[in-house]
This record gives structure tokens, sequence and C-alpha cells, in this order.
């Protein structure tokens, strides 16, 4: 696949099943990750890969936060089994690192970028993958578990596999909908 075809055709699957990645391809997708634009040279990040009986905990973390922070009670039920909806997930943190020059902002979007690099190389090599941020992504209680300080950011979990089924999405929106000049 070529980079146009990759950068065009680029989806989120949500139904995703195992196999997840290779050794090879997590390596690729590791690679990626390290290449986003990084003002400073600072590395602003760090990655979680949770897969096999690690989900289990994963979900036991999710749960415990829903309860501590007083989700409604359906939430707390299925919270539980997010993890299980993929063979693997890769958790992308924005580690702050004070910096006159490279404020918070640029941190989370460095870190943003990566997860979204991690993303189309996931796709190039025939994986399925979506991005999922939500409560989770903004809880403390999750950042505590995770032992993250309190300026981390969790920038959303990377749900990784094979697509259960082949759904091409149609393009949503029209270009001049959001390009003009000045």
């Amino acid at each position: 696949m070529n980079a146009i075809e990759l950068l065009l055709t680029r989806q989120s699957d949500a139904k995703l099943v195992a196999p997840g990645p290779s050794e090879e391809q997590l390596a690729v997708i590791k690679q990626a990750a390290l290449r986003v634009p990084d003002h400073g040279g600072i590395a602003p990040w760090q990655f979680i890969i949770v897969e096999g009986d690690a989900r289990h905990k994963l979900g036991e973390i999710f749960q415990q936060s829903a309860i501590a922070e007083q989700q409604a009670e359906k939430m707390i039920e299925r919270t539980k089994d997010h993890p299980l909806r993929a063979p693997m997930i890769i958790i992308a943190i924005a580690k702050y690192q004070a910096h006159p020059k490279v404020p918070h902002i640029e941190q989370v979007q460095s870190a943003g970028c990566s997860l979204f690099a991690m993303q189309q190389a996931a796709f190039a090599q025939g994986l399925g993958g979506i991005w999922r941020t939500g409560f989770f992504a903004q809880s403390s209680a999750v950042k505590k578990a995770l032992k993250l300080d309190e300026v981390d950011e969790i920038v959303g979990y990377l749900y990784l596999g094979t697509p259960a089924v082949e759904c091409k999405k149609p393009t949503r929106h029209k270009v001049d909908d959001y390009f003009s000049y000045l």
C-alpha cells in the first residue's frame, strides 16, 4: 500500500478479532509511533501494550474507576469487558515534561500523532484498529492505577486486531466544506 492510498483509505474498524499484530507487525507499529513530530526532541510519550490476560486486568481498572467516580450502573456493568473487544490495546500517554519552548498542548499533540501513526502502520499491514477515548481517557482513577502523573494525558486506547467484517466506509465529508483560502 502506498502512502497516498493509506491516507485516503484508512478507516476505523470497531469489530476486531484475533489475530492481533504479529511480532513483526508490532515492531513496525512501534517504530511508526516514534517517527512523529517532536518539538525539542523530548519524546513526551509512553505506551502500554495490553494483550492476553492483561486485558482482564485493564477491564478491572476500568470497572473500579467507574465505581470510584460514581458512573451509571449500566456503565459499571459493561466496562469490565471493554478491553476484550480486540486482541491488543496500546494505551498512548502524553508524558508531560516541563520545557520552556514546548508547551503541554504540543506534547499532547505529539502523543496523539504517535497514536495515529500506529493506527496507520497497523492498517498498512492489513490490520484493523480503532482509537478510543471517552471516560477512561479522562479518568483520574485510571491514571492513578496506571501510575501516571496528574499532568500526564491518556490520549487514547488503540484497539488492534483483524477486522471481523470487511466494510469500506464511504467518504463522509466534502473537502470544500472544510477548506478555504485567506
